[in-house]
Order: structure tokens, then sequence, then C-alpha cells
């Protein structure tokens, strides 16, 4: 896999080049992993719904062919574009969606932090009040989705908070899209939105729950777990 550094990047021309490099490629083409950081941009996926996007307020909206729904990118966020050849790497779509969570959790445990999946809400969620406790999740943590303009039922995500999204595309076997690493952000705009559906749902950064890191180290870490947990 050729790792490729962008540093900060328009989404825009970031998204048609993924595209452009996805309906280019051929069996022989090299499988790559962007990384890179944006300006202040909220992405729909395809499954989004407008109602979800509160008060955008001067930050664009872009309508993506992503799976999901919406969510913010903005500087001191590594976000991670896999270009994969699934076929060649002999798995699948569940798989693969594992892998990335699973370097997502290394990549925090390399902090000492403790991530954690959540049934049916792609992405890695920490604990507000303990982000470095070890202790596993109880009961069951199937969320709800809000409809636009209901209020959450309740909290199904009880203490935790977001801290890196999942949005995937996949098409003739390739992937593009990925995931975003929240590090050391401007949280607000999140309160601007439904993350990824979800009404009330907080959203964290490596900062807020305490580890001092730099773009460039977390950029560095996940894109090393991701090389690592992304190989055949």
């Amino acid at each position: 896999m050729e790792l490729c550094v962008k540093g900060r990047v328009d989404y825009l021309p970031t998204y048609q080049a993924m595209q452009d490099f996805t309906a280019s490629r051929t069996g022989d083409t090299p499988d790559a992993l962007w990384i890179c950081e944006h300006p202040s941009t909220y992405t729909q996926g395809l499954a989004g719904q407008s109602g979800h996007i509160l008060v955008p307020g001067a930050i664009p909206v872009v309508a993506t062919n992503r799976g999901g729904q919406v969510t913010y990118h903005g500087p001191g966020q590594v976000v991670a574009y896999p270009l994969l050849d699934l076929q060649r790497a002999g798995y699948y779509v569940k798989e693969y969606v594992y892998r990335i969570e699973e370097a997502v959790l290394r990549t925090l445990a390399h902090y000492g932090v403790t991530g954690h999946r959540v049934a049916g809400a792609p992405g890695i969620y920490v604990r507000l009040d303990d982000p470095f406790s070890h202790a596993a999740l109880t009961g069951p943590r199937a969320p709800v989705a809000a409809r636009p303009g209901e209020p959450s039922p309740g909290d199904p995500f009880r203490g935790l908070g977001k801290i890196a999204a999942l949005g995937i595309k996949v098409s003739r076997h390739c992937t593009y899209h990925g995931v975003a690493l929240n590090v050391a952000m401007d949280l607000e705009p999140f309160s601007r939105i439904n993350p990824c559906g979800y009404a009330g749902l907080a959203t964290v950064d490596l900062s807020t729950i305490g580890v001092s890191t730099t773009w460039d180290e977390a950029a560095g870490v996940l894109g090393q777990k991701l090389g690592t947990y992304l190989a055949p």
C-alpha cells in the first residue's frame, strides 16, 4: 500500500480525485492510503436526510456517494482514505469495516485511550467519564437514529462520545472514502448537526479527553495501523 500524506486539502477536489483513481485503476494498480486534513466542511452520505443538518451557517454542505448520514470535517482532524482492491486483498466489506475500526482502536490504545464499537453505529466511541478505562461496555447498545426534527429517544449511547467517524464507498470491489479521527479540533460545528443521524450524540477529540499530540504524530500512528490491519 502506497502511503501519501497530503496535508490540508479542499474536500471537493479530493473527493473527485478518489473517484478518478478508482475509475481508472486496473488489477495491477497498487493500493493507496491518502491521509489529509480538510477545511471546515459538512459531508452528507447517500442515506442523508437534510433535517439532520440543523444550522450549517457558512460551512459548505457537500453531497457525497459514501454510506451514512452527515458528518463534519475540519482542521485538527486526521482523515484517512484507503483506496483498496478488496478482491485482491481477499476479504469482504464487513471485514474491511472491522479492520478500519480495529486500526482506530489500536491508534487510541497507542495514547492509552480505550475505544469502543457500538452495534449498528459504525465508528469508534470513548467513555466520556473515563476514556482510559479498560472496562467493557455493558448492556444492549443498539442506537436508534433520530428522525429529523425530533429528539433522540433517550440517550442510546449512554455516556459515550464519538471520536472517529466512518463512511465508505465500494465500486467494482474497490474502496474509497474512509475514516476521520478527531485529534484537536474546534468541536462546535458538530453541535449544528445530528452527527451520523443521532440527535444529541456527543463528539470528542483526543485533546478534550486529555491527550496531547500533534496532527502529524496522530496521522503517522493511524497511517501505520491502517497499513498493518488492512494488509491481506
